[in-house]
């Protein structure tokens, strides 16, 4: 008993670096369902931060979340490699050392989750999108969701040739040009709602595309250089809309349903073209995939319905992801997301996603012709059939 108590007092500063982070981390886990401390907390702490902090990494086309993702990696290899090659050469106190390896590894782990927890966990407990403009979504009728679902199909449809296609009748515009446009997109859903106001400084292109792919993701929103961060190696055609999605992180809402919806919602009304085609194109797969699963006879008449120039853009998206579908690098990232986001207070996980769907359904069923009461409701919580690849997000790991 006197040789561990020496241990600990041994490893004093490490005990108090622990204790401070199961602290921090005990303090979050009691404030985070309180919606008025957490409004005040990412209202002038966090939010604030991230935008200072964002505008200074913007100041270089690099992302500097890969290339800190990148020395996180090479720091966590080289740390284990530390923590073995100790352990083998101090042959004399081997088990102090592995406690102390141990304890160390715990301290720098929990750090990590702590900082994670305050910079974006704390926005999961604050008013989201939903608060803030009174438009909730609620669930819907077979009918309604069939008639939005039209709506968008014939919206898409109508845009489609609106954009740069090439030979094949894909969707071409070029990726630099539809990041160049980023930063004006909001501007038409801020008029709207002007609590989504906030000096957009764009999104960056992921050096690392392909590999974000492999892990299902689309776009990445980092809360801790305040970056939206977007793949673009996936097809162009959803482009667009992702990079919405992820500057409606940066606005200060967390929920993946929300910022499905307005990426859409800044899409459409942003007077761009392929912005708007692009966010008819995603509204549309989100519904659809809803609408299968209701009324699979309802879908295929409206799919059928769709131009050729959708038809290609949804057969070059649905081919391009289906090379990657139930792959273990993709199993494992939407278990550990699905993970993160209900470690953060979103007992929905991943399937918040699918919520998006009511909410364009209250904002447009006016819009679409033979809408109706909710009578019947249906369920909108499932896996796509259509592959949107949001931010996997995209999905967002915290973003």
């Amino acid at each position: 008993m006197k040789g561990w108590l020496a241990l600990v007092r041994r490893h004093g500063r490490l005990h108090l670096w622990l204790a401070s982070q199961l602290l921090i981390l005990g303090a979050y886990l009691v404030c985070r369902g309180d919606k008025a401390w957490m409004d005040a907390f990412t209202g002038r702490v966090t939010r604030p931060l991230q935008a200072t902090v964002g505008r200074l990494c913007y100041k270089t086309s690099l992302s500097v979340m890969e290339i800190g993702a990148a020395l996180l990696t090479l720091f966590a290899v080289l740390w284990l490699v530390w923590c073995l090659i100790a352990f083998l050469a101090d042959r004399g106190r081997r088990l102090e050392r592995l406690y102390t390896n141990v304890l160390a590894t715990l301290c720098i782990v929990l750090t990590f989750a702590a900082a994670s927890c305050l910079m974006w966990g704390a926005q999961f407990g604050a008013s989201g999108f939903q608060d803030l403009s009174g438009l909730y979504g609620e669930p819907v009728s077979t009918e309604d969701l069939r008639a939005v679902t039209a709506w968008f199909a014939d919206r898409a449809s109508e845009t489609a040739d609106t954009v740069a296609r090439d030979g094949g009748g894909r969707f071409a515009v070029p990726r630099k040009d539809i990041l160049t446009k980023a930063p004006e997109i909001y501007d038409g859903a801020e008029a709207l709602y002007p609590f989504l106001t906030f000096e957009d400084t764009g999104v960056k292109a992921m050096t690392f595309s392909r590999v974000m792919s492999i892990l299902d993701f689309t776009g990445f929103y980092c809360a801790f250089t305040g970056e939206a961060n977007v793949n673009t190696d996936s097809p162009a055609c959803l482009l667009p809309s992702t990079a919405a999605h992820e500057m409606a992180h940066q606005r200060g809402i967390a929920s993946e349903q929300e910022c499905n919806f307005l990426a859409v919602l800044a899409c459409v009304t942003s007077g761009d073209p392929a912005y708007t085609y692009s966010g008819h194109l995603m509204g549309y797969i989100y519904l659809g995939n809803a609408l299968y699963r209701a009324d699979a006879e309802a879908y295929r008449e409206i799919r059928e319905g769709l131009s050729e120039s959708v038809k290609a853009d949804l057969a070059e998206n649905n081919a391009y992801w289906e090379q990657f579908r139930d792959t273990l690098p993709q199993r494992a990232s939407n278990t550990v997301y699905d993970g993160i986001l209900k470690g953060y207070g979103d007992e929905r996980g991943m399937q918040s996603y699918g919520a998006m769907v009511d909410l364009l359904v209250a904002y447009w069923g006016s819009a679409a012709e033979g809408t109706t009461p909710p009578e019947e409701t249906v369920s909108t919580e499932e896996t796509p059939s259509e592959t949107p690849q949001d931010d996997a997000e995209g999905s967002d790991l915290p973003g």
